[in-house]
Parts: structure tokens; C-alpha cells; sequence
């Protein structure tokens, strides 16, 4: 479709092609609703309705459907008009690489719609819960840590630091003085954290820890740690709200997939054996003329 929309070159072409306003504002209260097949021109006879508007703005790239609706009806219907004045001027057969580009477009529209009906009757709301139920149902709620620490350079630094907090100094205060990592201006608050989020080694020292203690010193590869333990939570299970659009996804993959998997192994689908292609040959679009 895309290709067919090249009249469109851009917003700014839309606005400026001084084309009149076709767009018609209703008075008439007792007038007819439009639909699909009211006849928004001819060309030449031919008719144009708004269903074929309708397909040809859905097409358009987002950036144009951000358009204002007069400027994009005035836009796409003299499009329309344009290339169906075009259109008619074709003289001879209709070319292979068109129609087959219209065989390619059929099936895979019509693909399109089998698995959205498939998708209607699969997304429902015993189906989401039960992939939530299966999915959060047994889950145990993990612990989360909060912490603070002090990062300094070498063991007898972080000695030092560990006597002077044994001694009554405020882990903040002292975070703040001595600490080289990015927390130390924040009192080396880490804030929340689940299991696998820290390094292995402070991630055990910070388990082994009682709230409020104060571990020994720890070595990472970021150098020497003395942790706080701040306090302790159960991570919150996420409810079906939380997640419906992914537990939607997944089983739009899954019904997707098999209503795929079912078409194709109900189809009579037979290739020749003795066919022998060049894989290269799909770039020869010679082949279409």
C-alpha cells in the first residue's frame, strides 16, 4: 500500500497543495449515516466510497494519521481522485507484478482476519486468569533487602570504617565522608533489591545480615564493602491487572501459533520433489515483466 501513497509525499505537501476542501460538515439531522459504500466522487464514472478512504488513511504511517481529519480527508480523497484518473489512462495488461502483488496482499489479509476471529474467541477472561493462576498462583513471594554501604578502596580502609560504626557513628554521615561509590552522597542507601540484582558475594553477606547490623568488611570486584541491613519485605506478587497485557500477548502468540499450525497441517500442501531453484532466483524481478 505504501507503495501506491508516494502522491503523499509528506505533511507538509498535504497542506500546501491548495487542493479544495472536499470535506463536508452535516446539517442535515435527518440525513442518511454514511458507510463503506457511500460515494465520496467519480472519476470518469468510477466510482470512489468512503470504505476505499477509510482503508487508505489506516495505511498511512502514524505520523500522518496525527493529522488534523479535514486535512487528512481533503488529502487522501484527492489522492484517490488522482490515481484514479491515472489509473484509467493504463493501456494494455494488467502487469504479472501487480497481480501478484494483489494475490500476495488477498492472502495475507485474509490470513489477517482468520487469526484475529481466532484471537476473539482465545483472549477471554477465564483465559487470562488461568495462565495468571498458572503462571502466580504458586508462586512464594521472594525477600527483598534494603541496604546501605560504605565502598572504600582496600580491607584496612573498610576496617577502619568498621570500627568507627562499631564505636557510634552514623552510617549515613560516615557513607557520606568516606564512602568512593555513587551512593555515598546519598548515605549509601541501595534502596530495594531482589535476589540476583547484587554481585554474589554482598548479595550473601547482605542475607546473613539481622536488620539493623552491620556487616564485616566484604570484598567485590568494586572493592571493599561494609553493609547495613536496613530492612526486609516479601516482593509484592503482581495481580492480573498488573500484567493483563502481557498474559494477553503470550496468549495471542499461543492461539496464533496454533491456529497456524492447525491451518497448515489440515492443508493439502504438496512441492514438487523434483523441483530444483537457485534461492537467488527470488531476486529476479525480471521474471515479472
Amino acid at each position: 500500500m505504501q507503495k501506491h501513497l508516494t502522491l503523499m509525499a509528506g505533511a507538509a505537501l498535504l497542506v500546501t497543495l491548495a487542493a479544495p476542501s472536499w470535506a463536508q460538515t452535516a446539517t442535515d439531522t435527518n440525513a442518511e449515516p454514511p458507510t463503506a459504500e457511500t460515494v465520496v466522487a467519480t472519476v470518469n464514472g468510477v466510482e470512489i466510497t468512503l470504505g476505499h478512504m477509510i482503508v487508505a488513511r489506516a495505511s498511512l504511517p502514524q505520523q500522518y494519521q496525527q493529522l488534523e481529519d479535514e486535512v487528512l480527508y481533503d488529502g487522501i480523497l484527492e489522492q484517490l481522485v488522482q490515481q484514479s484518473a491515472l489509473a484509467q489512462n493504463f493501456e494494455g495488461d494488467v502487469p504479472l507484478r501487480i497481480t501478484k502483488s494483489l494475490e500476495n496482499e488477498e492472502r495475507s489479509l485474509l490470513a489477517g482476519e482468520v487469526v484475529e476471529a481466532v484471537l476473539q474467541d482465545a483472549i477471554t477472561e477465564e483465559a487470562l486468569q488461568e495462565l495468571y493462576d498458572r503462571q502466580f498462583g504458586d508462586i512464594d513471594p521472594e525477600e527483598e533487602y534494603n541496604a546501605s554501604h560504605i565502598l572504600v578502596e582496600t580491607e584496612e580502609a573498610a576496617l577502619a570504617v568498621k570500627e568507627t560504626i562499631d564505636g557510634g557513628a552514623d552510617f549515613g554521615a560516615t557513607a557520606r565522608e568516606k564512602s568512593t561509590g555513587p551512593s555515598g552522597p546519598n548515605g549509601g542507601e541501595l534502596g530495594w533489591f531482589g535476589p540476583g540484582m547484587m554481585v554474589p558475594a554482598f548479595e550473601a553477606a547482605t542475607i546473613a545480615l539481622e536488620v539493623g547490623e552491620v556487616s564485616a568488611p566484604v570484598q567485590t570486584q568494586f572493592g571493599w564493602h561494609i553493609i547495613k541491613l536496613n530492612e526486609t519485605r516479601k516482593a509484592e506478587i503482581p495481580t492480573l491487572e498488573d500484567v493483563r497485557a502481557d498474559l494477553t500477548q503470550e496468549l495471542s502468540q499461543i492461539a496464533a501459533q496454533e491456529a497456524i499450525q492447525d491451518a497448515t497441517e489440515a492443508a493439502d500442501v504438496q512441492v514438487p520433489a523434483d523441483l530444483e531453484i537457485d534461492p537467488a532466483v527470488l531476486k529476479q524481478t525480471d521474471l515479472l515483466e
